[in-house]
């Protein structure tokens, strides 16, 4: 039985991961540092998803049974003594890395914690894998990286070079980081770019999520750009698929890579970057209103000006992930606000829902 690590186990897309591995046959780790982000109350939650983790039986670098196939520990990726121990006596042949620190508008107040979790932690593992022969490293780069390209939709051809928030530097920052390990050490890595993702168990500090909370309870939703936005929004479902697709789909050197004019989508390192996404943008005011349609009930909207950091859309191409695993999202939107909303509603025990 093949064996992967899988960090940020107790987060939103991470937890769908660690059950989709666990459906596919593989034994997983899951590591999470639990930090204080947001309520920990959501992420001990996800985790109870997984197996019998609770806030009282989680304790930092202790070693807990999920089930025959699944573990988890309460690592911080800043931590590279444990990290690597944990390396040594696990064996991976897989890494899926999705820790980070995350949030654009977050990252303008706080951009140490994105220094040390998305840099400094990424570097941890990095070294990890190379230092214990890991057959593949796939981690989460994010749309993001494309910043001020105006270029839609956005293709892994472009040229990312000019980020808008500090959360994409780090982001971009990533990417060269792995380059220069795959590189120098002949370790597979593939970054996905992933896009606006949405469903159960989401963030609360994404648009979905807080959308819904104030409709729900009657209050004013905070609508930036005047409604003058798009985003590629991705069901977590699909999202999942297109990772644990890639975990098989193992980057080789380009031999015929051009040093002279190098593209930034090729390499001659075992090293590869795929969106992920819906390749559907959305208008804000529709999903807004496909939110209206699941709750039954209308919003009352605070129209605000755009916000630093922010971009205006985003509209992912993915006809290269396609190409190479079958990648093809399939959830229409209202179908996955749908299954959302219903999470939210018995998550919170809305009344009258």
């Amino acid at each position: 039985m093949e064996k992967v690590l899988l960090t940020g186990a107790a987060g939103f897309i991470g937890m769908h991961t660690c059950l989709k591995l666990l459906d596919l046959g593989y034994a997983v780790v899951g590591i999470d540092n639990i930090n204080e982000y947001y309520d920990k109350q959501l992420k001990f939650d996800r985790l109870a998803q997984l197996g019998p983790f609770t806030r009282e039986n989680v304790m930092y670098n202790r070693v807990l049974e999920g089930n025959a196939k699944f573990k988890f520990v309460q690592i911080d990726i800043t931590d590279p003594a444990n990290l690597e121990r944990l390396f040594f006596q696990e064996k991976f042949d897989y890494v899926i890395h999705l820790a980070a620190q995350a949030g654009v508008r977050y990252s303008i107040d706080n951009p140490r914690v994105y220094i040390d979790s998305n840099i400094t932690g990424f570097f941890n593992i990095l070294e990890a894998c190379r230092h214990n022969k890991i057959k593949h490293l796939v981690y989460a780069s994010s749309s993001s990286v494309y910043g001020l390209n105006q270029s839609i939709p956005f293709k892994e051809s472009d040229h990312a070079d000019h980020p808008a928030s500090v959360y994409a530097a780090t982001k971009k920052s990533n990417e060269s980081m792995a380059h220069t390990y795959s590189q120098l050490f002949d370790i597979p890595m593939t970054g996905l770019r992933f896009f606006t993702v949405y469903g159960p168990w989401g963030r609360p500090d994404m648009a979905p999520f807080k959308f819904t909370k104030a409709i729900l309870e009657e209050r004013s939703i905070q609508v930036y750009n005047h409604g003058k936005m798009q985003r590629d929004f991705t069901y977590v479902k699909d999202i999942v698929e297109g990772v644990c697709g890639t975990i098989k789909a193992i980057p080789q050197r380009n031999k015929h890579f051009n040093h002279h004019l190098p593209n930034p989508d090729s390499s001659s390192a075992p090293y590869a970057i795929y969106n992920i996404g819906n390749s559907q943008p959305v208008n804000l005011m529709d999903f807004i209103e496909a939110i209206e349609k699941a709750t039954g009930k209308k919003a009352k909207k605070e129209m605000l000006p755009m916000q630093p950091g922010d971009v205006t859309k985003t509209f992912a191409a993915t006809q290269k992930l396609e190409d190479k695993i079958g990648y093809k999202p399939n959830t229409p939107l209202q179908e996955g606000i749908d299954e959302f909303v219903k999470w939210y509603v018995e998550y919170f025990k809305v009344d009258g829902k």
